[in-house]
């Protein structure tokens, strides 16, 4: 899928749950600041950022992307993480309209 021919309907969402690193919690006051730095980003390569939740539990954040492929979502994470505020777990998600049209190709 070709970045500059996808329109915002064709966008893949992902799902990134989040953990602090050291330097993360260390840099804790900065963290409003950093999540605007990666909206900027998103949109920069074609996407956008859905929602953002501070978590409890084993995550401390969860964002929802779309972005326009695969390769999009790689440089993103690859920047983020070379940062070194969060190590992310990225997962591919897929809305209930696409999930139909899946079930339905299996028959």
């Amino acid at each position: 899928m070709n970045n500059a021919t996808v329109s915002q309907g064709d966008c893949q969402k992902y799902v990134s749950l989040m953990r602090l690193t050291q330097k993360g919690l260390a840099e804790l006051t900065d963290s409003t600041k950093r999540r605007k730095v990666s909206e900027d980003r998103v949109a920069a390569l074609g996407g956008r950022s859905i929602a953002f939740y501070a978590l409890l539990g084993t995550y401390d954040f969860m964002q929802v992307f779309e972005m326009p492929s695969n390769e999009a979502m790689m440089q993103y994470v690859l920047t983020a993480r070379r940062d070194g505020h969060v190590e992310p777990l990225i997962i591919p998600a897929f809305d209930t309209d696409v999930y139909g049209r899946i079930l339905m190709s299996v028959g």
